[in-house]
This record gives structure tokens, C-alpha cells and sequence, in this order.
């Protein structure tokens, strides 16, 4: 799978920038640095101004990328859904079984994320704990539902719809199978957050993952 990917490109919606920061080495500095910037300082904290410091590269050459720090959160979200997308059409293809099969997809999307080195200039168990930490920031906000027409979060819904055809392969007759396939996929950030900040309100633990326990409730499926 690693070969695999290595060859293709992650695709993002060309309306979430200005310029494809995929095309240069500025851009994919930006991109790079933007990952380790807001790791350290957290999105609220994280500026154009630091990132260009950091970069050594005048402030506006990054607007000629991403109009604001939201579009470029949107971007890194984009390019992670799109990422894990092409994990779990590459990991389950040649699955048969649907039970494997969502349970294959689950582990991937749940599981704490190593780096790829197959992606030279991301590095991905950093850009999994600012999706873990900020992704909701990229839909919590007034103009969600312009963005939403945008196709700014296809990519994620995407994702989820896998995991929902999966869902119905396995029980045709489960009555929630979108609301189920949601709450796995944002409901495994939500558990990797609190497994680290507040841990009196989770069984994730360092023994008991966010990824245990997905596994364990979709037993319920075979029912």
C-alpha cells in the first residue's frame, strides 16, 4: 500500500486555495511548517506573520496560497480525510467479508496515526493530533453551510459514506447506519482528546484505545 501511495497525489478542492501549495517548494513548506507551527502553539495562537517568520518567507507570499488561517486549516483537514480515504480503499479491496472489511476500516480510522514515509513533507501522527485537537474548528463556524456547498468537506463526508456502505453490506436492516458511521469517525477524535485531557470521563486509556472500543460496539452489527 505504501508503494502505492507514494505514486498518487492527495486531491483537495481547488476552491480551499489560491494556489495548489502541492506545486511548489514554498507551498509544501508552507504546508509543512504550518503542521509543526500549530501543533506547538494551537490554531488560536497561530498566525501568517509566525508562520513566515518560521519559514523565512514574507507574510503575503503565504496569502498568495490560502486566503486566511481557516482556509489553510480547511486545506490540512482536506488533505488528512483524503489521506485516510485512500488507506481504507487500498487496505479493504480486496477484503470479502463485510465484517473484516468495516472492521479493517474502523482500525484505520481510529488509530492513533504513525508517520507516512511514503509523503516526504507531512508528517502524519502530527497532523493527526491537529485534526484530534482543531479539526472541528473547520465547520463550527457561520459559513459552514456556504463552505458545505463549496464541496469544502466532501472529502470527510466521503469517508464517512464508505464506512456507511460498509455498515449496510453487514446489516442491510440496521436502522442508523449515517448517524452510526458519524459518531465512529468524529466520536474517535473526540475520544482521543478526552484519553488525554480529561481522563475521568473515557475508558480509553494506554491500554484500552479509542479504537477497542469501536471495534467492540460494531459486534452489535452481527446481532
Amino acid at each position: 500500500m505504501k508503494s502505492l501511495l507514494a505514486h498518487l497525489k492527495i486531491q483537495v478542492n481547488p476552491k480551499i486555495y489560491l494556489k495548489d501549495p502541492q506545486t511548489s517548494e514554498l507551498g509544501r513548506k508552507i504546508v509543512q511548517e504550518s503542521i509543526k507551527l500549530i501543533d506547538e502553539v494551537g490554531f488560536d495562537n497561530f498566525t501568517f506573520k509566525k508562520l513566515g517568520e518560521r519559514i523565512g518567507s514574507n507574510e503575503s507570499s503565504l496569502y498568495r496560497y490560502f486566503e486566511n488561517k481557516h482556509k489553510l486549516l480547511v486545506y490540512l483537514s482536506s488533505w488528512y480525510w483524503s489521506w485516510m480515504e485512500y488507506r481504507i480503499v487500498f487496505a479493504t479491496a480486496n477484503i470479502s467479508d463485510p465484517s473484516e472489511k468495516l472492521r479493517q476500516a474502523i482500525t484505520l480510522v481510529t488509530e492513533q496515526i504513525k508517520d507516512d514515509a511514503s509523503t516526504d513533507y507531512i508528517d502524519e501522527s502530527v497532523l493527526n493530533r491537529i485534526i484530534i485537537a482543531e479539526f472541528t474548528k473547520t465547520f463550527l463556524t457561520k459559513e459552514v453551510d456556504e463552505e458545505n456547498k463549496e464541496g469544502f468537506f466532501l472529502i470527510y463526508k466521503q469517508v464517512i459514506n464508505r464506512i456507511v456502505a460498509m455498515i449496510i453490506d453487514l446489516n442491510p436492516d440496521f436502522p442508523y447506519p449515517k448517524s452510526f458511521a458519524s459518531s465512529i469517525v468524529e466520536g474517535s477524535l473526540h475520544q482521543h482528546f478526552i484519553k488525554d485531557h480529561f481522563k475521568t470521563i473515557t475508558d480509553c486509556n494506554e491500554k484500552v484505545s479509542p479504537t477497542d472500543f469501536y471495534l467492540y460496539l460494531i459486534t452489535s452489527l452481527n446481532k
